[in-house]
């Protein structure tokens, strides 16, 4: 297939996925491969607007050579090694960095590879019975139960992928990562679409029929005036970091780490309760960064040192409040182990994505 149609194709449902319905900020990525190269998403942009001319070509071979290191075993030095490979992918002089998720879908034998987060997705895979409930609604799926990301999903994976192609002759088209999200594959953006509409079509009944639904339970109406009071409080107790201040209408936040995106947006933890400085050291202290997200019983405040950032960690509090309330479905939340929440609260690449997301 020549480049430019199965570039234009890959565009064309990339910006279909680009929707409030299957992402939040910029964290799900795309790719298509040729012989050589791949071109995929470029790390921290967003699907809403990509152009074919957007996607970065990398060298299918330099990605491969991650499969085959020896990783350090101290977590900044392993990451900064496998960042180093990536940007030595790049070709064509481009400067932005590959989707963290290059690896892994190097590892997928389709031609298009889609991954996203869709609300609906993550109220099954953000829930304690989400496999159980995976297996008995999509069979013929895969189902992979460690919440990771970047090169440490594509390690995991690999070996998930391999043994499913032997059992089954072929690998999975629908990959459901715990905590995190979907992987829809195939050689054809018609049935890449339909396998995707299916997915968001069988949980939709599922939802419906445990009587759940994913439009935010939200309070009584904000009042203007104690939230624009409690705003300038915001700005004077957290100084820079919370240079701007958004603010919604009271819901029930998720108050503990969920999935990769979270985190990384709105931090693993919010801080809820009235407006205290003495409190909001103790938060400062106890999780060693001021809150992004805050709860008053006047509603929900989104904090950031801009004004991108404040909205990005409001819409994302939004989401995962949506989550908690499918989880219902599958018997509640189930939150990240908090050495995993670690990692993505300090991992290097999530800061890049999120520092091109706001600039």
């Amino acid at each position: 297939m020549p480049g430019n149609v199965m570039l234009n194709e890959l565009a064309e449902f990339s910006t279909e996925c680009g929707t409030d319905e299957h992402l939040k900020g910029g964290g799900v990525n795309s790719s298509a491969k040729n012989k050589t190269p791949m071109l995929i998403k470029p790390s921290g942009t967003s699907l809403r607007k990509l152009e074919p001319d957007d996607f970065l070509p990398v060298d299918r071979g330099m990605v491969r050579k991650l499969y085959d290191i020896d990783p350090p075993e101290d977590t900044a030095r392993r990451e900064t090694l496998v960042r180093q490979i990536l940007v030595k992918a790049v070709l064509d002089g481009r400067k932005e960095r590959p989707s963290v998720e290059t690896p892994l879908h190097e590892s997928i034998d389709y031609r298009y590879v889609m991954h996203t987060h869709p609300v609906l997705v993550n109220g099954m895979t953000c829930s304690q019975k989400g496999g159980e409930a995976c297996n008995r609604l999509f069979p013929g799926a895969m189902w992979c139960d460690r919440p990771e990301a970047g090169y440490r999903l594509c390690m995991n994976l690999r070996g998930k992928l391999s043994e499913y192609k032997q059992a089954t002759g072929k690998q999975p088209e629908v990959i459901f990562l715990k905590n995190h999200g979907l992987i829809v594959s195939s050689d054809s953006t018609v049935r890449m679409r339909q396998l995707h509409a299916d997915v968001m079509d069988i949980l939709r009944q599922e939802y419906a029929k445990a009587g759940v639904t994913d439009r935010l339970v939200t309070g009584d109406a904000a009042d203007s005036v104690r939230t624009d009071a409690e705003t300038a409080e915001i700005k004077k107790l957290l100084g820079d970091h919370a240079a701007c201040v958004v603010s919604s209408v009271s819901f029930e936040v998720v108050e503990g780490p969920i999935t990769p995106d979270h985190i990384v947006y709105s931090k693993s933890f919010p801080y809820v309760g009235e407006l205290d400085n003495r409190l909001l050291d103790e938060f400062r202290s106890t999780h060693g960064y001021a809150p992004n997200v805050i709860k008053t019983s006047a509603g929900v405040y989104g904090v950031g040192p801009d004004t991108r950032s404040a909205e990005l960690a409001l819409e994302l509090a939004v989401d995962g409040a949506q989550v908690n309330q499918l989880a219902g479905a599958f018997g509640g939340l189930d939150y990240l182990a908090a050495e995993t929440a670690a990692f993505f609260d300090n991992w290097e690449a999530e800061t890049y994505r999120l520092n091109v997301l706001t600039r």
